[in-house]
């Protein structure tokens, strides 16, 4: 049993962190203009993802991308979540779709999916509600089969790119009495379609600026459905789990950094004639975010690995998740603690990081929530 990373794909991390160390860091306060990337950065940083040979890595094969496997993702991920360069919920970075956009029939791929990976559309994923956020069950957005249409009524919240978006993935209940098991169904909505309302935008802890929608009448084509009736909660479930893994990985890359920043700091910082390296305080951080780093490679690349061998990593999934999210923000919090005043500063990149995983632990999957649904797999399992 091996634990360490495949050649090629050691080589492929050693590339990214040069690539990051030299062209990002650099940089990193000056590419974003809120939560988006520049128009010329972007312009610049595809550029560069074809000289690295990483454009529309996360892209199958059969739709001219690379198709990389989840393990080799967790090496872009974690190398490129080293600096806050980049916008911090961009799947799509370096080229790509949302996943669910890959399950089109050929119809709808011809007008959505091409275009989105030809950048020509952009599109949001909006589930989320009110009174539906971890619990989709609850969900009260509604469409109602009228003929050659559905019409669309309900409301989504915290929908991120929600104002670029020229169509949105909606995820709406079709059948209240089957629910989850059969219940709700996808949706490609266009945008500019009447009814369809942004009705403000959320400020956050954290520099992404979200939105909550309305819609009110909306006649959706009863070919815009994607899939089956009631396919729709097994559709945005079936990608959630390699999500999860993505959440983990950014967390081993900012796990990464903020021992880099910590422990340069401690060995040039002296406080009452000692430096802070020297001090067991100090050097306990640095050990805990350490041990931590080892704990989450393991776990994120066991998983990787057997997703990439077409086991089911459900429970792996969450437990990366809840970890990695978990011990990242306490990583920048001991960043921040061991800098003192100065990680408060926007001169480092620590309270970003900070912000960002504490937003982390809530968003697509609580850990509470996911917790629950480890223990009924840990009763089954030894009880």
């Amino acid at each position: 049993m091996s634990f360490e990373l495949p050649e090629e794909l050691q080589m492929l991390k050693e590339t990214l962190r040069r690539f990051v160390d030299k062209e990002l860091i650099p940089i990193e306060r000056e590419t974003l203009d809120g939560a988006k990337l520049k128009p010329e950065v972007e312009i610049w940083l595809n550029e560069k993802a074809v000289e690295l040979g990483l454009w529309q890595f996360d892209v199958p094969e059969e739709h001219g991308g690379l198709g990389l496997g989840l393990l080799a993702k967790t090496v872009v991920w974690t190398e490129l979540n080293r600096s806050i360069a980049l916008p911090t919920r961009l799947p799509e970075i370096f080229g790509g779709a949302s996943p669910i956009l890959y399950q089109l029939n050929e119809e709808q791929q011809a007008r959505y999916l091409r275009p989105v990976l030809d950048g020509k559309l952009k599109t949001a994923f909006a589930q989320t509600e009110a009174d539906a956020g971890s619990d989709p069950a609850a969900m009260r957005s509604y469409a109602e089969r009228q003929g050659d249409h559905y019409v669309l009524n309900g409301g989504k919240r915290f929908i991120s790119n929600a104002l670029d978006a020229d169509f949105f993935q909606v995820i709406a209940v079709t059948d209240r009495e089957k629910g989850v098991r059969g219940g709700i169904s996808t949706f490609l909505v266009d945008a500019d379609a009447p009814g369809v309302t942004l009705l403000r935008e959320q400020e956050l802890l954290t520099d992404d600026k979200p939105w909550e929608i309305q819609f009110e009448d909306v006649e959706v084509p009863a070919e815009n459905l994607v899939g089956e009736e009631g396919d729709g909660f097994r559709l945005a479930q079936s990608w959630i789990n390699t999500g999860r893994i993505r959440h983990a990985a950014r967390g081993m890359g900012i796990i990464t950094r903020c021992l880099e920043l910590a422990v340069a700091y401690a060995g040039d910082r002296v406080t009452f004639g000692e430096k802070l390296a020297n001090r067991q305080a100090v050097q306990w951080m640095l050990v805990d975010m350490y041990t931590h780093l080892h704990q989450l490679s393991l776990m994120v690349y066991h998983a990787a690995s057997k997703f990439d061998d077409g086991e089911d990593i459900r429970n792996e999934a969450f437990m990366c998740k809840i970890f990695g999210d978990t011990k990242s923000f306490e990583a920048a919090d001991n960043c921040m603690q061991i800098h003192g005043g100065v990680g408060l500063t926007t001169e480092l990149p620590i309270e970003r990081f900070w912000r960002d995983q504490r937003s982390m632990i809530i968003t697509e999957g609580p850990t509470e929530v996911l917790k629950m649904a480890l223990a009924r797999h840990v009763l089954n399992e030894f009880g």
